[in-house]
């Protein structure tokens, strides 16, 4: 990669950091086909000389409640598949109940605690909804901040919507 393109590149980077494009034309546009985290990711692997391939997940969020996060995380493709993936399903078992979804969905849109949560329809007891927060905590989705206020922890705001994206049609 030339100079020019690197300092460009790095740019890009501060910029998109900082809340704001560098310039117009180089601000990432979503759905208009551009594929400018694979061709990065792709140059990376390359660069690694991973064969196999790899993936990335990466994402800028700002909550109902104001907070920002920003987030990234990589994996080689030949590391996921020698791993164990057991330990996956307690994590993925806690987001396959309908429930649990709107839960989540609540506490991400601002509604904290359980007597907010308990107002809404369809959520069942407060029994059912304790039972189901804690799976939720359990699998480390949710976590409690102080006494009866949840919330989905910074570190895993991006990886609960790229799992949702992933699995909505």
């Amino acid at each position: 990669m030339e100079l020019d393109e690197r300092v460009a590149e790095l740019e890009r980077r501060v910029a998109t950091l900082e809340g704001t494009a560098a310039t117009e034309a180089s601000a990432p546009r979503l759905g208009e086909g551009d594929f400018w985290a694979l061709e990065t990711l792709k140059e990376q692997l390359a660069a690694l000389g991973a064969e196999a391939g790899g993936v990335l997940f990466t994402g800028s969020v700002r909550m109902a409640a104001g907070e920002r996060y920003v987030w990234q995380q990589g994996a080689l493709a030949e590391e996921l598949l020698d791993r164990d993936w057991a330990p996956a399903a307690d994590s993925f078992a806690a987001l396959g109940h309908p429930v649990r979804l709107r839960l989540l969905k609540e506490i991400y849109g601002g509604r904290r605690t359980v007597a907010e949560l308990a107002e809404l329809d369809e959520l069942g007891t407060t029994g059912q909804i304790y039972h189901h927060l804690r799976q939720l905590t359990t699998a480390g989705w949710l976590h409690t901040r102080e006494r009866g206020r949840y919330e989905v922890p910074g570190t895993r705001v991006v990886p609960l919507l790229v799992a949702l994206s992933a699995g909505l049609p």
